[in-house]
């Protein structure tokens, strides 16, 4: 089942060091003396730092991302000097004497500035989806000591953090990825809440931390079992769905969702809520098992889409409208159960 997701604006801290006001350290004018060795031709790459002003006490980190080591605190109305971005403009590079390399990391939202800041992109393709090692995150999320959402938190991550991988469970729908406040240095996030490819290529590690092997099929994995267990219940329904997504441009713009219903006994139906920003969307659903189920997509009550394992659909949307989809088992006489994924993506038309 999906992990539940906390606020979490990254501005929270336990401790307030002494307030630090970085300011930014140009190179030095330089005269030349006479040498028998001709001196190199002075560097023309340096960066103008930007200023910027902290509009609440902000976290600094080592890296761009929520999951990563927390190096101090600035407190609100501080001046700061901005000297480059993350490749998703969530994050600014500031300077930063306690700072490998006396740089920084805070989120660009608690940071006004007069302009946009014209500042170099730090990191290059380190946030390509498409890099089987890398993931961006969609929507906040937990991470958990393990693949399930039952684990411990031990933090959350924002839409649009960059996060390394380095392994996933047997299913493939938890990963793992480099965490320095977890256990080891590691922690697990839900699937469906990331954006990345090449995640059959990771390796399949247990609870324990033992590597099992690698690559996992691309459908929904089942593995059939003499006694059948009915999916648990997750008390879900259209007033209180499993979760809510807001869909828009400058965030998640898809999100992926994993589960199980059985009949007739056990789960029989899940109900997932979500705004789409677009005026179309698309939706796959694949399922695994040996029962069957049917997707409505609701608006008001009015059924505007259906659609059965294995089939995908575009559906058309008003923007800013909320919309609901229920998947139900379809009723059995003997136990069946259907473990399934969906994925919701927006059309930019």
């Amino acid at each position: 089942m999906i992990n539940s997701c906390t606020t979490n604006t990254d501005q929270v801290a336990t401790a307030s060091p002494t307030p630090f006001i970085p300011v930014a350290t140009l190179p030095p004018t330089f005269t030349p003396q006479p040498t028998a060795t001709p001196l190199p031709p002075p560097s023309t790459s340096t960066v103008v730092p930007v200023e910027g002003i902290t509009s609440t006490q902000v976290n600094v980190r080592a890296e761009p991302s929520t999951a990563n080591t927390v190096l101090g605190i600035i407190p609100q109305n501080t001046r700061i000097e901005i000297v480059g971005k993350d490749p998703g403009g969530s994050w600014w590079q500031i300077l930063y004497p306690q700072g490998a390399q006396e740089r920084g990391w805070v989120t660009a939202q608690y940071v006004t500035t007069i302009s946009t800041p014209n500042v170099p992109v730090i990191g290059g393709d380190s946030a390509n989806s498409k890099d089987g090692n890398v993931a961006i995150i969609q929507h906040q999320l937990n991470i958990r000591s393990g693949p399930g959402a039952d684990f411990n938190s031990l933090g959350t991550l924002n839409p649009q953090d960059v996060v390394r991988l380095i392994g996933k469970d047997a299913n493939g729908v938890w990963l793992q990825i480099n965490f320095t406040s977890g256990p080891d240095g590691k922690g697990w996030i839900s699937a469906a809440f990331v954006q990345a490819q090449g995640v059959e290529n990771l390796p399949i590690i247990t609870e324990s931390g033992a590597v099992v092997g690698t690559g996992t099929p691309t459908e929904v994995p089942f593995t059939p079992t003499s006694t059948l267990v009915p999916a648990p219940t997750d008390n879900d329904s259209a007033q209180s769905p499993a979760i809510h997504i807001i869909l828009s441009s400058t965030g998640s713009q898809s999100f992926q969702y994993s589960s199980d219903v059985s009949s007739p006994d056990g789960d029989n139906e899940d109900w997932i809520q979500f705004t789409p920003f677009t005026r179309m969307i698309r939706l796959l659903l694949d399922c695994a098992g040996n029962g069957t189920l049917t997707l409505e997509v609701l608006e008001n009550d009015n059924i505007v889409q259906n659609l059965t394992c294995g089939e995908n659909a575009v559906v058309n949307t008003a923007p800013g409208r909320q919309y609901i989809i229920h998947i139900e088992a379809n009723p059995m006489d003997e136990l069946q159960y259907t473990r399934y994924r969906l994925w919701v993506d927006s059309i930019d038309t």
